[in-house]
């Protein structure tokens, strides 16, 4: 799929952003996290898989992420529309689907929260960067 004026650098460097993000994020809340998750770490395993998926999945939603910003129309492709649009999206659909999967499977809020301030960060990184970038 390509949108017209589609700016892939911007797509990219929004992902690796994102990406950067995340990795000081959870090393801050490591602890915390891994309570929440109800991990043990000395069970736990470091595997590039989780990595990588979460890589490939960070350009997919930054490409998505351009083509909905893109949408707003010509001129509208701005950081403060990228960060808007990112925290709307964040809100609409990634902290409610955070919510409801947490629920069913039976953990807390603190790990909601904390992996829903992720998201936020990342969307919000990932519009922001669009938006600067433009189209």
């Amino acid at each position: 799929m390509d949108f017209g004026g589609m700016n892939y650098l911007a797509i990219l460097v929004a992902a690796i952003a994102a990406f950067a993000f995340g990795a000081v994020y959870y090393m801050a809340l490591s602890k915390p996290w891994i309570r929440a998750a109800r991990l043990k770490p000395e069970e736990m395993k470091m595997s590039p898989v989780p990595f990588i998926t979460s890589f490939v999945a960070e350009l997919v939603m930054a490409w998505i992420l351009a083509g909905v910003i893109g949408h707003l129309g010509a001129g509208q492709v701005t950081f403060w529309n990228g960060v808007i649009s990112g925290a709307f999206l964040w809100l609409g659909f990634i902290a409610t689907t955070i919510a409801v999967n947490h629920r069913y499977q039976g953990f807390g809020w603190d790990l909601t929260l904390i992996d829903a301030l992720h998201w936020l960060g990342v969307a919000v990184i990932m519009g922001a960067v669009i938006g600067w970038f433009g189209a």
